[in-house]
């Protein structure tokens, strides 16, 4: 992108965005009225259209959905003035004194070679900072599953709890796979214990994310991509069987499966 603005024109930029919000929550009825509360479940909305764009690599998109993300952030800023609790200026000091002090190994006399050198010195701080008596404390409890086990082993390994070598890992899959099949072989009807092979297949969710990571995928990101996938190629198979004047519940599954094969050449 040509003719970035400088640093003069971002700041310039910024102090209209906080005239703008002040004007607006001083005579705007709706925005006179919103309080952290009622702002959260929108703030959450606005995060998983950031990520829509992101995946679908849609750089207008992406500038846009940041832009509401900043609103959110400028809003709360305002909202914890009024409150008596923050303000922009605070909530940026606060940041930037943080920033500087979990990068010792530039503002400071630490050194540091590597990221997973920083991503340990980072985490280290981080439970001094927060007197957290566990690694784990910092882990959001109502984070997604699959991305609280993403979170869970980054900051285990944050601290040098992790494997050596990506073979260990997959051997780890690979262990994990066949105690699930232990519990819930496919080949045979005998009823199973529930309980424990929904354990064992936690195991195995969480030992191919561990997976994922040591080969820097990341799953959310990979299973997301496949689940859009999965819709495209779907909802092909169903506008062609529609044009066919077909009715998709009234088809055979060899019947769809001949638009499903058509779908995967898109």
């Amino acid at each position: 992108m040509s003719n970035l603005s400088n640093r003069a024109e971002q700041l310039a930029a910024f102090d209209r965005l906080l005239t703008i919000m002040d004007e607006l929550r001083a005579q705007c009825p709706w925005d006179k009225k919103q309080t952290t509360e009622s702002l959260r479940h929108l703030t959450i909305e606005e995060t998983f259209e950031l990520s829509d764009a992101i995946l679908e690599g849609n750089p207008e998109e992406i500038k846009k959905e940041l832009g509401d993300i900043l609103l959110h952030l400028v809003f709360y800023a305002k909202i914890g003035s009024e409150e008596g609790n923050f303000d922009m200026a605070s909530l940026i000091h606060t940041l930037c004194e943080k920033l500087i002090r979990r990068h010792p190994h530039i503002y400071g006399d630490t050194q540091a070679k590597d990221a997973q050198t920083v991503s340990q010195n980072w985490e280290k701080i981080k439970l001094q900072e927060k007197g957290n008596t566990s690694v784990l404390g910092g882990v959001p409890k109502s984070l997604p599953a699959l991305i609280k086990a993403m979170r869970i082993q980054e900051k285990a390994r944050g601290v040098g709890f992790d494997w050596e070598e990506k073979q260990q890992v997959w051997e780890k899959v690979e262990e994990e796979m066949q105690e699930f099949k232990n519990e819930f072989n496919a080949a045979e009807e005998s009823q199973i214990d529930k309980v424990k092979a929904t354990a064992e297949f936690g195991d195995v969710l969480f030992s191919l994310i561990n997976y994922a990571r040591f080969i820097d995928i990341n799953p959310e990101e990979a299973l997301e991509r496949t689940n859009l996938k999965f819709i495209k190629r779907f909802q092909y198979l169903e506008n062609a069987a529609k044009e066919a004047g077909k009715n998709l519940s009234e088809m055979t599954l060899a019947e769809m499966d001949v638009f499903w094969n058509e779908a995967k050449k898109l």
